[in-house]
C-alpha cells in the first residue's frame, strides 16, 4: 500500500527531476536549492523502499523501479489534473487554435494540451506544430488563435514572455576538435536559431559548417548523440547521459538566450481563457508566466 505521506507535490517533484535529468535544473526552475529537492528524493525513495534513482556524472536516470513508478506517478498527475479541471471549470466548449512552435512541442506543452483535452471534453483542439516564421505567417493571416513561439518571430504583444537558454550541447564522446572547423547540427532554414547560431559562431571567427539539418527536434537530437556534430538545444531537451553540455573551454560561444512568448487575440473566447490557463502550466517558469498574465489582463 502507498504510503499517505506520497502527496501530490512530491509527486510532481519526481516526475519533473525524472524528465529534466537533473536536480540542480528543477531545483532552478522551481526556486528551491538543490539539497532540498535531494532531501525530498531520498525521503520518497525511504518511503517506497526502492532505489528510485541511479546518479550519474551529468545527472540522474531512474532505476527501472523509478521508471515503473515514474508510469504510475505520471497516471495519478494525469487523473487528479483532469478530476480537479472538470469539478473547478464550467462546461466550456468550442474550437481552438493553437501554434507550437517546433522546438518547443516535445517538452511539458504536448503534456499541457493532453490536460485540457481531457478535462474539456467538448473542446475541439486544432493544433499546428511548425517552424516558428511559418507560424508568424499564419498568425498574420488570423489562423491561429493562441501561438507559442520566439519573441522576434512576430510583431505582436505577448500574454506572458519567459527566456530560454540555448546550450551547446554535443554526443559525450564527440568533443570538438579546436584546430578543425565545427560540425553543426541545426534546424532547417529559415529558422532563428539556426541564423542566430551561425552569427555567433561568425561574430567569435569560429570556422563551421552545417553536417546536418532537420526540422525535428528529435532527429536533431538524434543526431547530436550520435556524434554528426553539436547544437543548440534547451536544458530540457539535452539527454542526460548521452549528450554533453559544452563550456566556453571547448571552444563554443557563451549559451544563447532565447525570449519565448505565449500569444492570443485580443477578443478571447472562454475556450481561448480555458487553453491559455491549462498552457500557462506547461511553461518552464510556471508561476512567473502566471504572474505575469494576471497583470496583463
Amino acid at each position: 500500500m502507498i504510503s499517505d505521506q506520497i502527496g501530490i507535490d512530491l509527486l510532481r517533484t519526481y516526475v519533473a527531476v525524472c524528465r529534466q535529468g537533473s536536480l540542480n535544473r528543477v531545483a532552478t526552475q522551481t526556486g528551491r536549492t538543490q539539497s532540498a529537492l535531494s532531501m525530498q528524493m531520498r525521503r520518497l525513495e525511504s518511503l517506497l523502499g526502492r532505489q528510485l534513482f541511479q546518479r550519474t556524472g551529468r545527472g540522474v536516470v531512474p532505476t527501472p523501479e523509478g521508471e515503473l513508478f515514474l508510469s504510475y506517478a505520471t497516471r495519478m498527475l494525469a487523473l487528479g489534473d483532469e478530476a480537479a479541471a472538470r469539478l473547478r471549470q464550467a462546461e466550456v466548449s468550442g474550437g481552438v487554435r493553437v501554434g507550437l512552435a517546433e522546438e518547443v512541442a516535445t517538452t511539458a506543452l504536448p503534456a499541457a494540451l493532453g490536460r485540457l483535452h481531457r478535462g474539456y471534453s467538448e473542446i475541439r483542439l486544432d493544433v499546428v506544430v511548425e517552424q516558428s516564421l511559418a507560424l508568424g505567417r499564419l498568425w498574420q493571416e488570423d489562423e491561429l488563435d493562441i501561438m507559442i513561439v520566439p519573441t522576434s518571430a512576430v510583431v505582436a504583444d505577448a500574454v506572458t514572455t519567459w527566456n530560454v537558454e540555448l546550450q551547446w550541447v554535443s554526443g559525450p564522446d564527440s568533443l570538438p576538435d579546436p584546430d578543425r572547423p565545427l560540425d553543426l547540427v541545426a534546424f532547417a532554414a529559415p529558422c532563428l536559431w539556426r541564423r542566430r547560431m551561425i552569427e555567433t559562431l561568425a561574430a567569435a571567427g569560429r570556422e563551421h559548417r552545417i553536417t546536418f539539418s532537420s526540422q525535428s527536434v528529435t532527429a536533431l537530437q538524434a543526431a547530436i548523440e550520435n556524434g554528426l556534430g553539436i547544437g543548440l538545444l534547451p536544458p530540457e531537451s539535452v539527454r542526460a547521459g548521452t549528450m554533453c553540455v559544452l563550456k566556453a573551454s571547448a571552444g563554443v560561444p557563451k549559451p544563447l538566450p532565447v525570449q519565448y512568448g505565449l500569444y492570443a487575440r485580443d477578443r478571447r473566447t472562454p475556450v481561448v481563457d480555458a487553453a491559455i490557463s491549462v498552457l500557462l502550466e506547461g511553461l518552464p517558469v510556471a508561476s512567473e508566466a502566471q504572474s505575469v498574465s494576471k497583470e496583463a489582463r
